[in-house]
């Protein structure tokens, strides 16, 4: 092939992509957000930054924390570095963190220190260009459990001695929602690694499932569901969006018709996805 043609059809791609694609972009990685906790042997939790590009006149931007999903047992955040360069090339402030799993863990633990993360975002985002005030909180799978679960239980902002700073919640595909009711229907006999994260005490179950602290004025969600996802999750959003709607609240709840679970995550790689237009126009409606 003649280098001119190369070159055109090169260049021809280029045109084609989105022009955000092209947007500089600031990564800060591996910070240090809470030191290591040596009793339980749980190394020091770290997160990654991706920021626009910071022009001096530059207002601060929304921020959006993301905790990524894995069972409860496994993931980092490094995985998700392509997630956080695409909304930061959108023009968001993005944090993906690093949460503890089990074993070493327990779905408490895990709760308390992304509530901490989140801490660290607000004393620290504004040095990044990101808006202390306008901090959102999304997850996959077992982090979006993480996510609900830190938004609507204030357990584990009053135990870290702050605010909740959540100014709004976005769930992919959230597993967890009604872990009590997964794990009575036979949860720990699809999944006995269930019981190191959520114990067998189903009062423990209770305490971890994000729909059994739902109240009047939690902060706005966007909720995402695929339909051909796993029955729990599909069963759990379900109930979840429908307490919600209970309450008075107007979740927005998209659920793609033909997308199983790992797709409800991985179709964002494509920096063209709808569902990012749906993720800013959600931020920039919250007031």
């Amino acid at each position: 092939m003649q280098p001119l043609r190369v070159i055109t059809i090169v260049l021809s791609v280029l045109l084609l992509l989105p022009g955000c694609a092209f947007r500089r972009i600031t990564r800060s990685k591996n910070i240090t957000y809470l030191p290591a906790d040596t009793i339980r042997k749980i190394p020091a939790q770290q997160l990654n930054i991706y920021a626009p590009h910071r022009h001096n006149e530059a207002e601060l931007k929304d921020v959006l924390v993301y905790i990524y999903g894995g069972n409860w047992t496994s993931g980092k955040r490094s995985l998700y570095n392509w997630f956080g360069s695409r909304l930061a090339r959108k023009g968001v402030v993005a944090v993906v963190i690093d949460y503890p799993k089990s074993p070493l863990a327990d779905y408490q633990v895990m709760a308390a220190d992304a509530a901490r993360s989140l801490d660290w975002v607000k004393a620290h985002i504004a040095d990044y260009g990101g808006n202390a005030e306008r901090i959102f909180v999304s997850g996959h799978s077992a982090g979006g459990h993480l996510a609900a679960l830190i938004t609507v239980d204030e357990r584990y902002f009053k135990e870290a001695g702050i605010i909740n700073p959540v100014k709004g919640l976005i769930l992919i595909d959230a597993a967890g929602l009604d872990m009590y009711g997964y794990l009575k229907d036979r949860g720990l006999a699809e999944d006995p690694s269930k019981a190191r994260t959520f114990s067998t005490d189903p009062k423990v179950w209770k305490d971890a499932t994000p729909l059994y602290h739902l109240r009047p004025g939690v902060p706005p969600m966007l909720i995402f569901r695929g339909g051909r996802t796993y029955p729990s999750i599909l069963k759990g959003n379900e109930k979840f969006v429908a307490a919600l709607k209970e309450l008075g609240a107007s979740p927005v709840y998209h659920v793609l018709p033909r997308k199983k679970h790992i797709p409800m995550i991985t179709q964002f790689f494509n920096t063209g996805n709808p569902g990012y237009g749906e993720i800013l126009r959600f931020m920039q409606g919250v007031r």
